[in-house]
Order: C-alpha cells, then structure tokens, then sequence
C-alpha cells in the first residue's frame, strides 16, 4: 500500500519548509555519493561513539536526519514527507513546522537509542524516516478523515489517512515486535510517531491562515 497523493484544496499556504527539507535530503544524498562511505560513517548517529563522547557527537543527532543508504530509501522518505508533511506545515506555521520535525527526529534517535541491543552500538543510524513518523502522526491527528491516494497491487484507491496511516504504524510495531533484523530501525519510527502524537498539540496553530488565493482573476490587458 504506497501513498501517492492527498487532497491539497484545503492548504492555505505555501509549504516552503517542506520543499527546503526535501532539497537538503537530495542534495546531502548526492554529496554521500561523491564523498563515500567515511563521509556517511562519520555523521550517521553511532551510538557507541556518542555514548562515549556526548559532548561532540550531538551534531550527530541531526546530521543523522539528513544521510540516507539508498536511493529508495531517500525516495521513499521524500515521497511521505512530501504528501504529508505540507499540510501539517500548513496548521502549524513553517517555523513551529521546522521546530516540530527536528523534536521528533531526536526523539526518534533517543528511542532507538535506548532500545539498541550492546552488539548494536557500532551500526551507523541514518535518515529522515523518525522525523517524518512524527509528521504521519499529525497530519492523522490534524485531518483524521482526510482522503489519501494509494497504491493496491494495480489500482488507485482513496482511504482516510486513520486507515492508511493507522496500517503504517502497526506494521511498525509489529515488525519491531518480530525482530526481523533486516536493518531498519522501526523503534526511531515509533519513538518520531509518538513524539509527533504529543507535540501536534503544543505546535498546532488555533486559528487558521487565509487561504491562498487559488482562485483569483486578473485582469485582462
């Protein structure tokens, strides 16, 4: 089941933090393909390494946010962040946006953290995926009924974002139930998505922006 669009007629802005955080992603992937492995190794979030020195490795913590191991994974990421992540940009304001995804990537690398077995604690952690968790728990939070284009097998279909995202994240917890070991880390998932439960309700604006004048005419020279 793969999200490939939303209804957007409700957007009253201009999601330009949304779009900013999809160019970094590219563009620091594209630098991970020219620097190497070292360059990857190096601001991935270690755990071994800030468990040892805190102090430095902290940048880590959102460097980390940035790197990605594959082009699917990158894809994958930027496709979510992009069919969600405006909307919720658009209830909260783009700074509270910025503010709120970055809480819930570290919040994300705090519970994986916390959960990484001791035989773990040298495997590199890397990607948007914690961060945009919290934005899949806001966006269902912030529009509970809103309509969402999926991908089944070989047919669109639209289904409420609770199913869709609700789906998500059971598979989330189950796969991090089962220990499938195949390198994805699905407790940063539940850590962003529940720490994106909580913060939706400190970030969220009260009263809505104007809406964008999709409809207006100009006149005619």
């Amino acid at each position: 089941m793969l999200p490939i669009g939303d209804d957007n007629s409700t957007r009253r802005t201009v999601p330009v933090v949304t779009y900013l955080l999809i160019f970094i992603n590219v563009i620091v992937f594209l630098f991970e393909l020219a620097a190497g492995d070292n360059f990857i190794y190096r601001w991935s979030f270690v755990p071994s390494y800030f468990l040892t020195n805190p102090g430095v490795e902290w940048i880590t913590i959102f460097t980390s946010m940035f790197l990605h191991g594959g082009w699917m994974h990158l894809l994958g990421n930027m496709l979510y962040l992009l069919i969600f992540g405006d909307n919720v940009e658009d209830r909260m304001g783009h700074g509270r946006f910025l503010l709120f995804y970055l809480l819930c990537g570290i919040a994300a690398t705090m519970a994986q953290l916390i959960t990484t077995a001791y035989s773990d604690l040298n495997i590199p952690n890397l990607g948007a995926s914690g961060a945009i968790a919290g934005v899949l728990a806001s966006y269902l939070i912030l529009f509970p009924r809103q309509r969402v284009r999926v991908v089944i097998i070989a047919w669109v279909i639209p289904l409420p974002s609770l199913v869709v995202i609700g789906i998500w994240f059971l598979l989330q917890v189950l796969y991090q139930m089962s220990s499938s070991g195949d390198g994805v880390a699905y407790m940063a998932h539940i850590g962003g998505f529940l720490a994106g439960l909580l913060l939706t309700f400190v970030f969220r604006k009260r009263s809505l922006p104007p809406r964008l004048p999709y409809n207006t005419t100009f006149p005619q020279q």
